[in-house]
């Protein structure tokens, strides 16, 4: 069917088209084509990466559309083989007769299909206006991390995420298969890797009941699947095997693979750096290259990945057997051995045509030959290794780490305690300044990474993936400068939308209203509203549901109590995801969450999940676990004459090293312990001590309360508490400040 379109309707740019990734240029053309199950795909005579494509496309319209054209020769839409073209880029002509797809290789013809469909999904009957894109990547490298070591995802989960990356242009899929928690990979020359090492018990505080084991690990024939999968959607699964440190879980299975130190029974299910590495015997070298032969038969990727970061080399220092073989290799100190130890397994892989990949760490004692350098610690690590002539992936933290929080609710899942938001991610520059144009060319590209120690459902790690990936897609695939964060927000919409058949539940942190309130002027609630895209905000006082005529947020509201507030974002009359509906009583205005506290320092701020119950709905806690100390800030302190305190005790089941030696607590004055509160400062005068004994023997949530001096003004609240050790650990799950007799129960 055609449509007659108007000049007026017709896209300006690129910028304007609801593709995202940004294309690289558009220019509109005359008419329109309307997209239906009538329409019929043809691809040349044989060309099976052209019928992949055009499979591709059928799928991603059955999912979204509810129907798929058939494969025929006189079909509209034309998928055309072009000579001459540049890896991965594509040209889409779209007319009123149909649309013709031309690319050089197969993944610049799947990408012409995507964004086909992104065009024909972006309103409601599919009809796309004439235009011609011609498009290709800025980067090769376009990943993501995911972490399948601290806690297992199903294959069908990893499937899903893949179709997810392929709708964004992704075509990097880097799976951390390995750490100390967990070996999630079948080796059949060693079965007991995963007999043993693909299974623990997490931690729980002391006292508190045994949560169930936990584990799995993916088979051979799973992984074969998975790559087959991820190779029709252009992207290649590159694996990633860690050494010589993150190997406690191969030392449990085979503990002659370590430095004669024994593992502590339980810390696999510790969090941190970890003291454990493999030796430098020549049959520890035997078992890693037979591993990486089993693994170069399952993934066909150019790049293996063997980690190279955070080896804690304390064992090998205090080891007389590898002192003796660093004196017989003449290695002049443990950060050489560790270049050697790289530059061994480099030498095995590029002996079997692979190309070996590793974290920054990789740099300190001297560089392997050929290795490819991908930078964690900052940016500095790829600048480093692009001066050295060596090819380099950015992907630094926290900035394109997805396992820090990305919103300020309570709502949010546990993880890092750094705020890193769409618009943070969005605005990184991946082209590092300090680079000459020829140095430039040794950056591959971009990878976030999601590490799951605190993300152990799929839901959370969907959650804690996207949008911010959506983001790293366009900052890996457009030109730099094409775009600004709220035309990024534009494309995000409508393909957020498109990938919610496709099970995407993707965060709402940047879209949906957050409110903050306070005491006002005459005990009325003092409310703001926003979100972090800045779109208008309606909202409504009388129950009703906030709609596009409803009032407009234009400033803080003074609200009587009790009161319910509705409220929800819209941009250019949609409604986004998220919604306020909350009931206000006097109450909630002197009532604060973990999220809404303020950590006291930030040495190493986590967003920690309880430990108990082992099913259903659990507390988080916003804490620094180096300096466990809280803020509540700027408190209506008149009239108030309680406070209570919602605490839980959690494990500190944290590999610091000498770390943990520096966390203080001043002495106890009961065994248990006790809160304690101050006011203006934590040096200032205690206004409460509140024991911890009713809390010591429950592993969920006790509120514990406390009478207060009378106060006037507002005033800083410090708390923190006093204890014997760090283990276990206490968290502030919410305080309320009381300025009449609680009710009971409560």
């Amino acid at each position: 069917m055609l449509l007659a379109a108007t000049a007026a309707s017709m896209p300006a740019n690129a910028a304007d088209l609801p593709i995202l990734p940004l294309p690289r240029s558009a220019a509109p053309a005359q008419g329109s084509f309307r997209l239906t199950a009538a329409s019929g795909m043809a691809v040349p005579h044989g060309d099976a990466g052209a019928r992949n494509a055009a499979n591709r496309l059928g799928d991603l319209l059955l999912a979204t559309r509810g129907f798929r054209p058939a494969l025929a020769s006189g079909g509209a839409i034309r998928f055309v083989r072009a000579r001459g073209m540049a890896a991965e880029s594509y040209r889409l002509d779209i007319s009123g007769k149909g649309a013709v797809i031309r690319a050089s290789d197969d993944a610049g013809l799947l990408y012409g299909a995507i964004s086909l469909w992104q065009l024909a999904t972006a309103n409601g009957d599919g009809t796309v206006e004439a235009v011609r894109i011609d498009d290709a990547p800025r980067f090769a490298w376009r990943g993501l991390m995911l972490d399948s070591a601290r806690h297992y995802q199903s294959p069908e989960f990893i499937m899903r995420l893949i179709d997810w990356m392929a709708a964004h242009k992704l075509n990097r899929f880097h799976w951390h298969l390995v750490d100390d928690q967990g070996w999630r990979l079948e080796i059949r020359k060693y079965p007991k890797l995963t007999e043993v090492g693909a299974w623990r018990t997490p931690a729980s505080a002391p006292g508190a009941p045994e949560l169930p084991r936990t584990g799995d690990f993916y088979t051979q024939d799973q992984v074969r699947a998975i790559v087959a999968y991820a190779a029709a959607r252009a992207i290649t699964v590159v694996p990633e095997i860690e050494m010589p440190g993150h190997a406690l879980s191969a030392i449990r299975a085979y503990p002659e693979l370590g430095s004669g130190v024994p593992a502590t029974p339980g810390a696999e299910s510790d969090w941190g750096v970890f003291p454990w590495l493999y030796n430098v015997d020549d049959s520890t070298f035997g078992f890693l290259e037979d591993v990486l032969t089993e693994v170069m038969a399952l993934f066909p990727s150019a790049y293996i990945h063997v980690g190279g970061d955070e080896a804690v080399k304390d064992q090998w220092r205090q080891s007389p057997a590898i002192q003796a073989r660093m004196r017989a290799l003449g290695v002049a100190n443990e950060a050489a051995l560790q270049s050697w130890f790289i530059h061994r397994i480099e030498t095995f892989l590029n002996a079997h045509g692979r190309r070996l990949i590793g974290w920054d760490e990789i740099l300190e004692g001297g560089l392997a030959p050929n290795a490819t350098v991908m930078s964690w610690r900052g940016i500095e690590g790829a600048v480093a290794a692009a001066k050295l002539g060596h090819d380099t992936v950015l992907s630094p933290a926290p900035i394109l780490y997805l396992n820090h929080r990305q919103g300020t609710a309570a709502t949010e899942p546990p993880g890092r305690g750094q705020l890193i938001t769409l618009a943070d991610v969005y605005g990184f520059d991946p082209a590092p300044a300090s680079l000459t144009a020829d140095q430039q060319h040794h950056i591959l590209g971009v990878q976030g990474n999601l590490w799951t120690e605190h993300a152990r459902t799929e839901a959370r790690a969907a959650w804690m993936m996207f949008p911010r990936a959506s983001a790293i897609a366009e900052l890996g695939w457009s030109r730099a400068g094409a775009s600004d964060f709220q035309g990024f927000v534009g494309r995000l919409l409508p393909q957020l939308d498109r990938l919610k058949p496709l099970g995407l539940e993707a965060a709402t942190s940047a879209l949906a209203p957050q409110a903050e309130m306070d005491v006002g002027e005459g005990g009325k609630a003092r409310v703001r509203i926003a979100n972090q895209i800045g779109s208008e905000i309606r909202y409504t006082l009388d129950g009703s549901a906030p709609g596009s005529a409803s009032p407009l947020y234009a400033g803080p509201l003074d609200l009587t109590v009790p009161a319910r507030l509705r409220a929800k974002a819209f941009r250019d009359g949609r409604a986004l995801p998220g919604a306020i509906d909350r009931r206000i009583d006097a109450a909630d205005l002197r009532s604060r969450t973990a999220a809404d506290l303020h950590t006291c320092t930030d040495k190493l701020v986590l967003n920690l999940e309880d430990d108990a119950p082992a099913a259903g709905p659990r507390a988080t806690f916003l804490t620094d676990i180096l300096n466990p100390c809280w803020k509540y800030e700027a408190a209506a302190m008149d009239g108030v004459t309680r406070i209570a305190l919602d605490v839980g005790q959690i494990p500190f089941n944290f590999q610091l090293g000498a770390d943990r030696d520096t966390i203080r607590f001043a002495r106890p004055a009961t065994a248990e312990g006790e809160f304690e509160v101050r006011v203006d400062g934590c040096d200032g005068r205690r206004i409460a001590t509140l024991p911890l004994a009713p809390a010591a023997g429950n592993p969920g949530l006790t509120t514990l309360r406390a009478d207060l001096p009378a106060m006037a003004g507002r005033h800083d609240l410090c708390f923190t508490y006093t204890a014997n050790g760090p283990d276990p650990m206490w968290g502030i799950a919410a305080v309320r400040l009381e300025t009449a007799q609680p009710e009971a129960g409560r």
